[in-house]
């Protein structure tokens, strides 16, 4: 058979595994379009094979909801690619000169890619172009050849997790932000990128204990601790004061703060407008509201948090027209009643007064591998889709159940935390600006970076290590196993990093999310470094186990 009837037949096949497999639910159109965030009439053509899912994540949401075991996902894969024609894994795409043709950085690697040609760029800025487009190259070439690694070891991808590649973009230290709970002043002693405060002695009802008083100390501890360390400080609204709202239902907090709006609106205006006049430029960004969706933190309609977010939005730009605004934070995104919030908060307007949607992505287990946050990033992405809206996410937390948790062991503490900022990385082709991991300060939580007054513990180092690799570096792609020609439980990343001497090098981040694999290194390669610091020389003949630790590997 020709290509097309490849194709036919390989569309033939996964609309009947598709059907199949529906039909076994029992589910109708209607309620498995729901639960996967597409229309019934979608699904209709991609059961009866009038159309093929536009990407494989879509495949394996549905095949999950309906019950589907790994031999259907191993089905379901094969046919997906064959149907699509992206049987091969994506690599970058720079432009490189064909053989004979001229070899002019100005005329041939300048083009960014992706970009148009360079208009009237300096010449050192054409100059980075052509080696970064070399680096590409390098990047590509290892890719086919890591592809072909033969009896490595697979494990099945645990969400729907789409590789990407773009042009080269800044990793942004405010990536990798902590929450602060801790009311002191103290600042983390390994390196982090942005603060954001909580759970820090900062609530609405802390700082506003009367109508006609205010208590700034512990604010203007921390602002002042996080200005002399040059970090960004997101601030968070929330825990009504009970002289607002006084009959209103408690908050979880032993302040007598409500899960309330105030009774009267004005009084909000007045707290919005003074916190920001009092805190001028010691404050970057304000959260609206926090967990919005939450009983516990917020039990009123989504008119009036709407009405709110308004208020305070037009009260931030006007008196800080340089802060960011940040819509009141989702949380429980697994659940269809937080998307269905979500939708109507939108509906209402109320993502038009801001710069970022706030949400909360974490593990619904805190055993689970990080990356199954990826699930709820795409149906994030999803449902502002189907709202029209497009704004850059800040994750900005966890569940306020995360205490009860076990700890975990310091080994797989060390790794999740390190994969929780790869995880944020990973998902910027959705949108995802800001990670904060919660917390800084509290010893008593399952995962901990450092305890006030303590020293780093083993994750807190390596997520330090973590930022120095990627201190100045360019992100170029991400993906995981098959897509990319790896093993199924491997993920990477991609960069273009400067070495000593201002140089364009690639680099890739790998690591699986559970298990091992051994993978050759590809063509290239130099150097393989570790999070203890340690490093090891190679070359592109030599193999590395890639386990659930990140590790970097350098190119030429």
């Amino acid at each position: 058979m020709d290509e097309a009837q490849d194709r036919a037949a390989a569309v033939r096949e996964l609309s009947a595994v598709l059907a199949a497999l529906k039909r076994r639910s029992g589910l109708s159109y209607q309620d498995l379009g729901q639960r996967v965030f597409t229309s019934s009439s979608s699904l209709h053509r991609y059961c009866r094979g009038e159309s093929v899912p536009p990407d494989y994540a879509l495949v394996v949401r549905i095949a999950k909801e309906c019950g589907a075991d790994p031999d259907d996902l191993n089905t379901l894969l094969k046919c997906w690619n064959a149907a699509t024609g992206q049987g091969e894994a994506p690599v970058p795409s720079p432009v490189v000169a064909e053989p004979g043709a001229p070899t002019d950085p100005a005329t041939t690697a300048g083009t960014p890619v992706g970009g148009r040609p360079p208009t009237r760029r300096r010449r050192s800025a054409v100059r980075v172009a052509a080696a970064v487009g070399v680096v590409l190259v390098v990047l590509a070439t290892a890719v086919a050849s890591t592809s072909q690694e033969q009896g490595r070891r697979t494990e099945r991808v645990p969400v729907e997790a789409t590789s990407w590649t773009r042009a080269p973009s800044a990793v942004p230290a405010q990536l990798f932000g902590v929450t602060m709970n801790s009311s002191s002043g103290a600042m983390p002693s390994f390196r982090v990128g942005a603060l954001r405060l909580w759970d820090s002695e900062t609530r609405w009802a802390q700082v506003q204990p009367r109508r006609d008083e205010f208590d700034w100390s512990t604010l203007d501890r921390l602002l002042d601790g996080a200005q002399q360390q040059g970090l960004p400080t997101l601030f968070v609204f929330g825990g009504t004061p009970a002289w607002a709202a006084p009959e209103a239902r408690k908050a979880a907090y032993p302040d007598g703060a409500r899960a309330a709006p105030p009774d009267d609106l004005a009084d909000w205006d007045g707290f919005v407008r003074s916190l920001v006049r009092h805190a001028g430029d010691r404050i970057d960004a304000y959260e609206l509201w926090v967990m919005a969706n939450h009983e516990h933190h917020y039990n009123g309609s989504v008119e009036t948090l709407v009405e709110m977010t308004r208020r305070a939005s037009a009260i931030v730009r006007a008196d800080d027209p340089s802060a960011t605004v940040v819509c009141p934070s989702i949380t429980e995104l697994w659940k269809r009643q937080s998307h269905d919030y979500l939708l109507r908060f939108a509906e209402l307007g109320g993502y038009q007064y801001c710069d970022a949607a706030g949400v909360k992505l974490y593990q619904r287990q805190v055993t689970d591998p990080p990356e199954t946050m990826l699930t709820a990033v795409n149906d994030v992405d999803r449902t502002f889709q189907q709202a029209g809206y497009h704004l850059p996410l800040w994750n900005t937390g966890t569940t306020q159940s995360l205490p009860l948790n076990d700890p975990l062991d310091p080994d797989t503490a060390a790794d999740f935390a390190v994969r929780f900022y790869l995880t944020g990385l990973y998902a910027r082709n959705r949108g995802l600006e800001r990670m904060y991991f919660y917390a800084w300060g509290n010893g008593k939580i399952p995962l901990v970076l450092q305890a006030e007054g303590r020293q780093p513990t083993r994750a807190g180092l390596f997520v330090d290590r973590l930022q120095q690799w990627l201190a100045h570096a360019r992100i170029v792609s991400c993906g995981n196993g098959d897509q990319i020609g790896l093993p199924e439980n491997v993920w990477q990343c991609e960069f273009v990093v400067p070495d000593e001497h201002g140089t364009p090098r690639g680099a890739r981040i790998r690591w699986t999310h559970t298990g091992t694999a051994d993978v050759r290194v590809g063509a290239g390669a130099t150097r393989v470094r570790r999070l203890d610091g340690s490093t090891r020389s190679v070359d592109s003949r030599d193999t590395v186990r890639v386990t659930e630790r990140p590790l970097l590997i350098d190119y030429t």
